[in-house]
Order: structure tokens, then C-alpha cells, then sequence
């Protein structure tokens, strides 16, 4: 390694306070907030940034923070954590588990939060940087439209926070701990979501001929949809068409007069995501008058990709590379079906969305016995100290 990268942060130099850390972490996952609701968490991390010397800027975009530490004259650089919690009853039988009933931090934000604090109080004391970061902690990631994101964006938030580059971090189960994941161009998917309401003529079990059964055109429609994907899209590109629920009657001998399903679709370009949304309308409208019944769609555009630009990309691939060695980085990695509000961001300025490992035998996001991996809080820490210190690093 070159001799100039040794006066940047280092593993060993966050590891002295990965018992604080975990403590922070701890905190914030045993008191979860959802979406929109992170009055008391955006609280009491806008205390400590302010106990370290931050300028920190609150209700931005909701209850939304920017803390702000400027050393000098020079570039600027935003990191953002997420700090909504999900309405999951948490299973994890952990003594420090949620004590909110029926929401838990099953996605790692708690985790996300915890680093950029850690990262925060390591650049306070050494202010070894010039220039100005903004760290920013947003609300309302799961939120899935109208989120965080776009509200703190819609508030101003790149004019008032002026920054060269933005970038993030999501933890990844089934990755060993400290393994940092970099993918330039198309990251993570675009999400949108499908709400079909069939209407047919309920009547007795007994004499289907006298109905339209809007559970039968309900099943034809769940293996038709299963066509999108496999029969009009190019197989060299990624899709995914999910139906998430299916409703319909409520007893045995009575055809259901009316039926419901919802989907979630995933999609990596505009032509792709505006092909499913073309046909998954215009099969579900044919299919279902074949039957004679009658349909309302409902079609919503979710976040758009994830697309991280290629300078940054690299920029943060070597950040890594310098800190935690070639063996724990890669790159390429993805695309990743799921979605991130971050896209937003990276809407409006180059930056990098990256994935951290949270272990192999970790379980799966969004379930009620996930938990994020204490280990990984030095490593995002020290990452994210790192990178603000090479991106502004003083001449």
C-alpha cells in the first residue's frame, strides 16, 4: 500500500469504540419508529452530533437531520444513514429486542445509524479532512412512495447542503461480516406496484352457472402473470413480477362476488419497466373480460434504479480495498432486487450505494427474527471515516 494512505482512518482505530457502538445500536433498536414517525430517534441522534460539535440541522423534510462539520476550505461530501423502523412483531427474543409492539428494526437500520454516528464522533475528534461533510439521516425509507428521500430533497436539501457526491450503505445477510459490495451503473431495482380488483357475479356454490367466479378468474390471472416475465421480456434482462397477496370469499358455499390481489414488480431499465407495466395491464384486462367479469388497476410507480456513477464507484471500491484488503471486497456486484430510496439522491448528484455483509448465517431483511451484526459497527465506522478523509483529503 502506497505510504501516503497510512495517515487515514484504520480498522484498529474504531475499535475501541465498538462497545459504545453496540450500546448506540442497542438503544436504537429497542425503540423503534416507523415511517414518519422518528420524532424521539431523530432526537437523540441530532443530541449527540450536536454534544460533538455538529451544526445540526433538524425537521428536515419531516423528521429528517443534517449534521454538518466544515474544516477548512474545500469539496463537500454527504453520507446518509436510514432510521424507520418496520410494523414486523419483532421474534428475535433478544434481551435488548423492541420494546414497541408490533415494530422492529428488521431491515439493519439501527445498524446504518450507528455507523454514521460512530464515523461522526471518530471525524470530530481527529478532523482529519478539509472541506465540509453533511451527515444525513433520513426517515421514512420504507415508506415505498412519497419517502424520505424525495421529502428531504423537495426541502432543499442539496441547495442547502451543497455536496460534491452522496453516498450509502445497506447491509447484506448471507455475506460474511465486513465484506463490502460495489456495483457501478444499475445497482438495485426499480419498484412499482399493481393493486387488481376483479369483479364477477357472486351466487351459490352450488349453481356456478349462475355466476361469474371471481376466484376462478383470480387463478387464471396468477398463472397468466407468471408469462410477463418468462415470454416478453428479453432474457438477458432482470425482472421480477411478485403476486404478494390474493383475497376472495369468505365461506366455502358462497362463489365470491368480487377478488383482489396486489403485485410487486422489480425492474432494472426504463424500457423494461415500462414494458411490464404495458402488459401486466393489458393481460389482466383481456383475461378477465374472457371470463365476463370486470377489473379495476391500479398501477403505482415506486423508487426508480439505483444507478451509481462510475467515478464514485471506484472511488469507494478502493476506499475499501485500502481498508479491509482486496479479499473482502466485490466487485462487480448485483444487481440486487430489491429497492432503495437512495436512487433519488443519485437523481441529483454522483455518488455510491454499496452493500455491507452481515454474516452468512444472518437471516433475511424484513424478517421477525433478523437482527444486524454488532461486528459490522467498527467496520462502517472506520469505512465511513476513511472514505470522508480520502474524498477530502487535504492537499
Amino acid at each position: 500500500m502506497n505510504a501516503r494512505y497510512d495517515c487515514f482512518c484504520k480498522l484498529t482505530d474504531l475499535l475501541g469504540a465498538q462497545e459504545s457502538l453496540t450500546e448506540a445500536r442497542r438503544h436504537l433498536h429497542q425503540f423503534p419508529e416507523l415511517s414518519f414517525q422518528e420524532k424521539s430517534t431523530a432526537q437523540w441522534v441530532g443530541d449527540k452530533l450536536q454534544a460533538w460539535g455538529y451544526q445540526v440541522t433538524r425537521n428536515v423534510g419531516g423528521h429528517g437531520l443534517v449534521a454538518t462539520l466544515k474544516n477548512g476550505e474545500g469539496k463537500g461530501i454527504a453520507l446518509r444513514a436510514d432510521m424507520d423502523a418496520l410494523p414486523i412483531q419483532e421474534e428475535t427474543q433478544k434481551p435488548y429486542a423492541s420494546q414497541h409492539a408490533g415494530t422492529m428494526h428488521a431491515c439493519g437500520h439501527d445498524g446504518h445509524t450507528a455507523m454514521l454516528l460512530g464515523a461522526a464522533q471518530q471525524l470530530a475528534k481527529t478532523k482529519n479532512f478539509k472541506g465540509t461533510v453533511h451527515m444525513v439521516f433520513q426517515p421514512a425509507e420504507e415508506a415505498g412512495k412519497d419517502s424520505g428521500a424525495q421529502q428531504m430533497i423537495a426541502d432543499g436539501l442539496f441547495e442547502r447542503f451543497p455536496c460534491d457526491a452522496i453516498f450509502g450503505i445497506h447491509n447484506h445477510p448471507g455475506v460474511d461480516v465486513g465484506t463490502f459490495m460495489f456495483g457501478a451503473g444499475a445497482f438495485m431495482s426499480a419498484s412499482d406496484t399493481c393493486y387488481i380488483k376483479v369483479q364477477g357475479k357472486g351466487g351459490h356454490a352450488a349453481r356456478p352457472h349462475q355466476t361469474v367466479d371471481s376466484v376462478v378468474i383470480m387463478g387464471s390471472l396468477i398463472m397468466a402473470l407468471q408469462t410477463v416475465v418468462s415470454r416478453n421480456i428479453d432474457p438477458l434482462q432482470t425482472s421480477v413480477v411478485t403476486i404478494g397477496t390474493a383475497h376472495a370469499g369468505t365461506v366455502s358455499n358462497v362463489i365470491a362476488d368480487s377478488a383482489s390481489m396486489s403485485l410487486s414488480i422489480r425492474s432494472f431499465s426504463p424500457q423494461v419497466r415500462e414494458l411490464l407495466e404495458q402488459r401486466i395491464k393489458s393481460l389482466v384486462r383481456a383475461q378477465v373480460e374472457s371470463y365476463g367479469g370486470e377489473v379495476e388497476i391500479i398501477y403505482e410507480r415506486g423508487y426508480p434504479v439505483v444507478i451509481n456513477s462510475q467515478a464514485e464507484t471506484e472511488f469507494a471500491r478502493q476506499v475499501a480495498v485500502e481498508l479491509v484488503g482486496e479479499d473482502k471486497v466485490v466487485f462487480p456486484f448485483g444487481p440486487v432486487t430489491g429497492s432503495e430510496d437512495f436512487a433519488y439522491y443519485l437523481q441529483h448528484k454522483p455518488g455510491c450505494f454499496l452493500r455491507l455483509g452481515n454474516g452468512l448465517d444472518s437471516v433475511l431483511l424484513h424478517n421477525p427474527k433478523y437482527d444486524f451484526n454488532d461486528q459490522n459497527l467498527s467496520y462502517g465506522a472506520a469505512y465511513w471515516t476513511r472514505l470522508v478523509e480520502r474524498f477530502l483529503e487535504a492537499a
